[in-house]
């Protein structure tokens, strides 16, 4: 898939089939995730791959909405440092955002679907994933072959109009 092809073929998918996801692939994901660009090249992110069944369906209990992980081939948990300082948090917040992306992207190139999901339940998340307390779990990224339909361009999507969000030379 060309660039383009993925990024318009990239949709939330939170349904998946029984196909799992190959080392070969799930390798590559990973890589796009390492290789993402961070303030100051910190990189302040580990990536944890869950794969097991039993520990997928405990990590879909982190938060109300993450019950897709259950079902997922595969779940990314981005685990990263706790800071005090407010800057440091927001600049680690908008690397994760942009690892984020990588891995959907990679992954729509892939033809593989993907969604994201918060995690409130920290305490539970360190139980299962076993990160030190001096992190947190900030996101997970489900990973999985869409049980609806295959990820292609998507002609009209429901986004807001063009020129209401581009701006040229100022508002």
């Amino acid at each position: 898939m060309e660039t383009w092809e993925a990024i318009t073929s990239r949709r939330n998918v939170r349904t998946y089939t029984d196909q799992p996801i190959t080392d070969e692939n799930l390798d590559r994901i990973l890589e796009s995730a390492r290789r993402t660009p961070s303030s100051m090249n910190q990189q302040a992110w580990e990536f944890v791959v869950c794969t097991d069944r039993d520990q997928l369906v405990e990590l879909s209990k982190v938060w109300r909405g993450a019950g897709h992980v259950a079902g997922s081939a595969a779940t990314i948990a981005m685990v990263a440092p706790l800071s005090n300082d407010e800057s440091a948090r927001e600049s680690i917040q908008y690397d994760l955002g942009q690892a984020t992306m990588s891995i959907m992207i990679a992954a729509a190139d892939l033809g593989i679907g993907s969604a994201h999901a918060a995690v409130i339940d920290q305490d539970l998340a360190r139980s299962i994933l076993g990160f030190p307390e001096d992190r947190f779990c900030a996101w997970m990224i489900a990973l999985g072959h869409p049980s609806d339909r295959p990820l292609k361009p998507i002609k009209r999507p429901t986004r807001r109009a063009f020129d209401d969000v581009v701006h040229r030379g100022g508002w």
